[in-house]
C-alpha cells in the first residue's frame, strides 16, 4: 500500500491501513480456499473479514466519511454503497455456510470489489484527509474508534 504522502503517520489512518492490510491477507486466503473448493473455510474467512470490517466501517462512516462528504460527496456516496454491497455478501456467512450455491462466486466478486475499494481509500481518500480534516474532525475519528473498540471488547453474556 502507499506510503508516499505521510498519512499513515496519523494514528487513525495508520489503524485503518493496518485493518486494510489484514483484510487483504484474508482475501488472499479466501481465494485459496475457493481454488480448493473449501466453502466452509470461505465462510469462516468471510466471518473474519466481517469482524475486522465492523469497527473499521464504523470509523469510516461515522468519522472520516462525514468529514470528507462536503468536499467529495459523490465519491463518499460511492464508497458507502460499496460498503453495503460487500457487507450483504459477507453477512450471508454470518451463521455458517450459505446454502446458495452461487455464494462462493458472489463472495470472490465482492472481495475483488473490496480490494479495489481499499485502493480508492488508501490512494485517494486517506491522503486527501490530511488536507481537509480539522483537528476536531480527527478527534471525532479517535472517539468513534474508542467507542467501537469498547463495543468490540465488551464481554459476551
Amino acid at each position: 500500500m502507499c506510503e508516499y504522502c505521510g498519512c499513515q503517520a496519523v494514528a487513525a489512518i495508520e489503524e485503518l491501513t493496518r485493518e486494510h492490510d489484514t483484510v487483504v491477507d484474508l482475501i488472499g486466503r479466501v481465494r485459496s480456499a475457493h481454488s480448493d473448493g473449501d466453502i466452509p473455510r470461505m465462510a469462516e474467512l468471510a466471518r473474519q473479514i466481517s469482524a475486522v470490517l465492523a469497527p473499521h466501517t464504523e470509523v469510516e462512516e461515522h468519522g472520516l466519511f462525514p468529514a470528507m462528504a462536503t468536499e467529495f460527496p459523490d465519491h463518499i456516496a460511492a464508497l458507502e454503497a460499496e460498503h453495503r454491497r460487500i457487507e450483504a455478501v459477507l453477512a450471508q456467512a454470518a451463521d455458517g455456510v450459505p446454502g446458495d450455491s452461487g455464494w462462493p462466486t458472489a463472495l470472490v466478486e465482492a472481495l475483488a470489489m473490496l480490494r479495489e475499494h481499499i485502493l480508492k481509500e488508501q490512494d485517494g481518500l486517506f491522503p486527501a484527509s490530511l488536507t481537509f480534516l480539522t483537528p476536531e474532525q480527527w478527534d471525532v475519528l479517535d472517539a468513534v474508534r474508542a467507542r467501537s473498540a469498547g463495543a468490540t471488547a465488551s464481554p459476551a453474556r
